[in-house]
């Protein structure tokens, strides 16, 4: 089981949630949108306020995300981490802020 399967399973009582695909990964959608999918090169890709983003690259802890010549504003990557149990804990805090982000666009538009 990957680790965006196990993730997945936190949303099991969500019925927003599904499986989906980004740019031909696998991710996670709420509402049709997708707010969490896995980047070519392993890392998880969540969108998150832009402020927030930014404070998290800053720090170090996650990465711009380019896509073509644009870098996003809203999407970070966070690479995997030393092992599946830390990648886990962060993937699994980063989707559920991911999750509610991108839910309150849809109840808010």
């Amino acid at each position: 089981m990957s680790l965006l399967d196990r993730i997945a399973e936190d949303f099991g009582n969500a019925p927003d949630v599904a499986m989906g695909t980004m740019f031909r990964s696998p991710g996670l959608r709420t509402g049709g949108k997708i707010f969490a999918f896995l980047g070519h090169n392993g890392e998880l890709i969540v969108k998150l306020p832009q402020d927030r983003a930014r404070r998290l690259v800053d720090a170090g802890t996650a990465e711009h995300v380019t896509m073509g010549t644009r870098t996003m504003r809203e999407r970070v990557a966070f690479p995997a981490q030393g092992n599946d149990t830390a990648t886990l804990i962060l993937w699994r805090k980063v989707a559920r802020d991911a999750h509610r982000y991108v839910g309150s666009l849809r109840r808010s538009s």
